[in-house]
């Protein structure tokens, strides 16, 4: 049994026991409960740590770990309800609600209830999480001289190599800056180069996340149409002459949620049409390690090819790792790489020294390649697993394309289907699906469903889940 998961048990089991014990009592002592539990004395410690966190033990040198002290329940007496008043009152005229609807990134951040499938997640399952090598990587990382220093604002300059690198050989580690996460990243973005109040164009469908930073940033979303070959540029020059936006947020790779890859003729014409109308392009590169294994060379990145510092560039290594490896990086060139900066140091000063030496680590080791190749079989696997079923199980719904890459398929409901009322429908029959319309800046045109194949344990879930989203259907397509 993995060390992490004996430490999680005995902790559970000591939780349970607790209330055998009154405020103040003595609990067994460690010798008693590593011949118990037949643990070793290291798990004894952690688990006892793990519980004087939570504030449900006390240790004393040399005495033992003792229940602690009943912690009174906090008691709610003041009247808030000043506040709405005031929330409200900070919209200034004309201008747009600070309002946050958080929801569409919360469906795919919950763990759903026992016993239902996910797939809405849109991080690996814990079993392609490299978990040991990330184990490693911090180890050697915590040996590293000088690794609770301050790190330099812009990241540690290796691990800025290292992303230049991997975004193009033009790239300077000078242009890196290093972020907490892809999130981050398109947070700073955005409020680096838009100002309250200015519209900002993006995909339609297009990631629920982003739309929620440019709300929070008071910023308008104004969407431009995609297609299975990404964007359209003729709709995208449009946009840019109706709404005056200075501002264009751009996945090019395995487009969340459609899947597409923006196609080469119309690669240049982003940046073209971008340079003419004096506008920036943020390109969120978030699923290039997610390629799958029949995917083919895949074309650079916009900034690869942009020598004129219209594209800044967001990328991170979060997806392909863990939810809570959270560095990714920035990467821009000219005057906009200041603002960019002032920003990000603004927000979060840095990342935690400790994470980007253990991401250094990791990117470093003999691992790191062998994970690329695990999770590029792997998700080709889910991908054709879900393919199967749906085609099998679900032929009704319509599924334009199927992506090289990414970790997710993108289906359009029947027409005139109550969207919300197949999600509610298959969380009743135990399977968690993401609604088609928060991925959406404005009127959705159809109804959709966005399921995820990376969350689930594996084939046989991801099948029993399309199974189960049958049931759904069938309770609910019928009242379209």
């Amino acid at each position: 049994m993995h060390e992490r998961s004996s430490v999680a048990e005995l902790a559970h089991s000591l939780k349970q026991e607790l209330n055998r014990y009154s405020p103040g009592g003595k609990l067994p002592s460690s010798r008693e409960l590593i011949e118990r539990y037949r643990v070793s004395p290291v798990t004894v410690s952690r688990a006892l740590a793990r519980l004087t966190a939570e504030g449900l033990v006390v240790t004393r040198p040399g005495a033992g770990a003792f229940r602690a002290p009943e912690r009174p329940a906090p008691t709610r007496t003041g009247d808030t309800s000043w506040q709405e008043v005031t929330l409200s009152a900070d919209t200034p005229a004309g201008g747009v609600p600070r309002a946050v609807d958080a929801s569409g990134v919360l469906i795919t951040l919950a763990v759903p209830p026992p016993g239902v499938i996910e797939l809405t997640g849109g991080y690996l399952h814990p079993t392609l999480q490299p978990e040991a090598a990330m184990a490693a990587a911090l180890a050697r990382a915590g040996r590293r001289p000088g690794v609770w220093s301050r790190p330099p604002v812009d990241g540690l300059p290796e691990l800025r190599e290292w992303f230049a690198r991997s975004i193009a050989p033009t790239c300077g580690t000078a242009e890196i800056l290093i972020t907490a996460g892809g999130q981050s990243a398109l947070t700073t973005a955005l409020r680096a180069l838009a100002p309250p109040g200015a519209p900002v164009l993006v995909e339609s469908p297009t990631y629920p996340g982003m739309l929620a930073i440019a709300r929070a940033a008071g910023l308008r979303p104004v969407p431009v149409p995609v297609d299975p070959d990404g964007v359209r540029t003729d709709l995208l020059a449009a946009a840019f002459r109706a709404s005056g936006a200075k501002v264009f947020v751009c996945q090019p790779h395995f487009q969340n949620p459609t899947g597409a890859v923006l196609a080469p003729e119309r690669r240049p014409e982003v940046l073209r049409i971008a340079r003419e109308a004096g506008a920036f392009v943020i390109e969120d590169d978030f699923a290039r390690r997610m390629a799958h294994a029949d995917a083919g060379p895949l074309p650079p990145p916009l900034a690869a090819t942009d020598p004129d510092g219209i594209v800044v560039h967001a990328c991170s290594l979060t997806k392909v790792t863990s939810p809570s490896l959270r560095v990714g990086a920035l990467a821009a060139r000219g005057p906009v790489l200041e603002r960019l900066r002032a920003i990000h140091v603004v927000d979060t000063f840095f990342v935690p020294r400790p994470l980007q030496e253990a991401a250094l680590e990791l990117v470093g080791s003999a691992a790191w390649p062998r994970l690329l190749r695990t999770v590029a079989t792997e998700l080709k696997n889910r991908r054709d697993t879900l393919t199967a079923a749906l085609r099998t199980t679900l032929p009704e719904l319509g599924l334009a394309h199927i992506p090289a890459g990414g970790y997710h398929l993108w289906l359009r409901l029947p027409d005139g289907t109550d969207e919300a009322a197949v999600v509610a429908a298959a969380l009743r029959a135990g399977v968690a699906v993401a609604p088609g319309r928060p991925y959406f800046g404005a009127e959705p045109p159809a109804p959709h469903l966005r399921l995820s194949f990376a969350a689930p344990a594996g084939a046989a879930e991801i099948t029993e889940g399309v199974r189960r989203l049958r049931t759904a259907c069938d309770e609910t397509l019928g009242r379209a």
